[in-house]
């Protein structure tokens, strides 16, 4: 069996100038701005309408399709699954001989920061706490039964080890894996759309490509500016809690205006230098707080909680996976679960790309490996650790953090979980900063997304496109938050999950249809592949010599044969 050279042709070439540069992409970067404009306007003159009508919309959603975000959701993870255990895992994002471009410490750091580390800061306490003590059903686990009780707290943190863990990475990883095979061994771009060729043909260039494009850019920038909002929202509440500045709307502006800053400076420098860098830089400082943490607080506690509550995970994962709230707990599955299912899907075309662009030269199986597992592990880790730095205070009686979540607000639970340990105004100052860091990290990244989807998938898009849409970003989060219209803003982002779950489900169908049409020796592990290469080599030298030596020739008086014409 001969084998191929590494794949890499093109299903549906991106246009490019004479110059070989990639050009704007007119009508995508027009449509995506004039809704951008559009929908801004709407929230801002109309909030309360806003609100009211994209909560309607929401509710019948979940209502009439929530079985659909649980089913699909599901199948996204199975799906993932597959790839990595057949011989498909061996196929490299990219030319066969392709290798890495980052390390894997800076590669886990950037996907962490930019998929959901700023959510786990804000709900890394929160979350749990808000299960063990609502009063609410809406916010109440099925199986949880008194909320001061040992088993609350467990189901509580299954619930969020479940809501944080695999399904939402397996959601960035089909969409990751899609556009970084179709971009990096196919060559159609870094684009949404360009993981649609085998579907649409020359279709995934024209109008239905740029559609799906267009949805894409409209929900990195709407989901993007919602949670600068509220990060914001956080930080205003950390500098109250350690400087007593107060709860002032024009103060987070303040804040939301310098993180713009922050991650315009840091999207214009690069992958290369400013996310990496930065990410990095995040990294080591969330290990250095959750590390102090663990030291200083419970630390048997914590261990205990992070055993049991994986173990009651993975033993009750397939009952959870398929819980639709057919027989009971539907307020809190439509609140929580499904909520949370959309709210990733809304989130995957910008996550999914960044991804992709980071991961070229990474084997399917090691894709799906590291964006599924390792930083489900570390927010189980997360979780455990604060979570149950907190449920020791309020299990024990020490402090009653139920009743600051329901006085203070989500932004408050974290900070006042800090503030019972030692160095508190060390560790909230050092949260502060991460909470920052990891919203400038998310928000470049989603800039230089929208830059590539405008410029027909170039990896380093023209950078006054970046400043564009990394000001846009901004600009949206203050005017709706000074607005009021924040909130309806992220329900309108969640309900375009709807439709563009269906373009996942049918960007995995493209997936499995292109790599089942891939040379049998392209899904050799690489060593193999190298050792039968090795092989033929010498197989062919030696046949050479056979056939020389019949025609009455001397082998060693007859040239090489040219590089070039090997195998000819």
């Amino acid at each position: 069996m001969a084998l191929k050279e590494p794949v890499g042709e093109s299903l549906v070439p991106p246009p490019a100038g004479r110059d070989g540069q990639y050009p704007l992409d007119k009508i995508t970067f027009g449509v995506a701005a004039a809704l951008a404009i559009a929908f801004l306007a709407w929230g801002t003159l109309d909030s309360e309408g806003m609100g009211t009508g994209t909560g309607e919309v929401l509710g019948w959603l979940t209502r009439s399709f929530g079985w659909l975000f649980i089913l699909v959701s599901a199948l996204f993870l199975m799906f993932s699954a597959y790839l990595a255990v057949t011989r498909y895992g061996n196929i490299r994002l990219g030319p066969d001989d392709s290798q890495p471009e980052f390390s894997t410490f800076s590669w886990v750091s950037m996907m962490f920061a930019t998929g959901m580390g700023i959510g786990l800061m804000f709900w890394g306490v929160a979350e749990p706490l808000t299960y063990l003590t609502a009063t609410d059903a809406s916010s109440i686990p099925p199986g949880r039964g008194d909320p001061s009780t040992p088993d609350s707290a467990r189901v509580a943190m299954e619930y969020a080890f479940f809501h944080w863990g695999f399904h939402p990475w397996a959601m960035y990883s089909v969409i990751g894996l899609a556009i970084g095979y179709f971009a990096y061994r196919k060559g159609t771009g870094n684009l949404v759309s360009g993981a649609f060729g085998p579907l649409l043909g020359a279709r995934a260039t024209q109008g239905p490509g740029k559609a799906i494009d267009i949805i894409a850019i409209f929900a990195t920038l709407f989901g993007s500016a919602t949670s600068l909002g509220l990060g914001a929202l956080q930080i205003t509440g950390g500098l109250d809690d350690v400087f007593g500045t107060g709860d002032s709307r024009w103060l987070t502006v303040g804040v939301i205006g310098f993180l713009t800053a922050c991650f315009v400076i840091s999207a214009v420098t690069g992958i290369e230098k400013g996310v990496q860098l930065l990410s990095n830089a995040n990294a080591i400082a969330a290990v250095v707080l959750v590390f102090f943490l663990f030291v200083v607080g419970p630390t048997v506690f914590i261990l205990s909680t992070f055993t049991e509550s994986l173990g009651g995970y993975l033993t009750h994962l397939p009952t959870m996976a398929f819980r639709t709230g057919a027989f009971g707990g539907s307020e809190f599955l439509s609140a929580w679960t499904i909520f949370y299912w959309a709210w990733w899907i809304s989130w995957t075309p910008f996550v999914g790309m960044f991804i992709a662009r980071i991961s070229k030269g990474r084997t399917i199986r090691q894709f799906v490996v590291y964006v599924i597992l390792v930083p489900s592990l570390v927010s189980f880790v997360w979780f455990s650790i604060l979570a149950g730095s907190a449920f020791d205070l309020q299990l024990s009686g020490a402090r009653d953090l139920g009743a600051v979540l329901a006085e203070e607000g989500t932004e408050s639970a974290l900070f006042t979980t800090l503030r019972e340990y030692p160095l508190a105004s060390v560790t909230v100052v050092l949260a502060v900063f991460l909470v920052a860091i990891f919203f400038i990290t998310g928000a470049d990244s989603a800039s230089i997304v929208m830059g590539m989807l405008s410029q027909h998938g170039k990896e380093e898009p023209m950078r006054w496109l970046v400043i564009f849409w990394g000001v846009a970003q901004g600009a949206v989060a203050a005017v709706l938050l000074f607005s009021g219209g924040l909130g309806a803003l992220q329900t309108l982002v969640i309900i375009v999950a709807g439709p563009f779950m269906l373009v996942i489900c049918a960007m995995c169908v493209s997936l499995m249809k292109s790599l089942r049409e891939e040379p049998y020796e392209s899904t050799l592990p690489s060593r193999v592949r190298k050792a039968v290469l090795h092989a033929q080599k010498y197989d062919s030298v030696e046949n050479h010599s056979v056939a020389l030596a019949a025609l009455g020739a001397d082998p060693d008086d007859v040239s090489p044969m040219p590089e070039g014409e090997k195998g000819s």
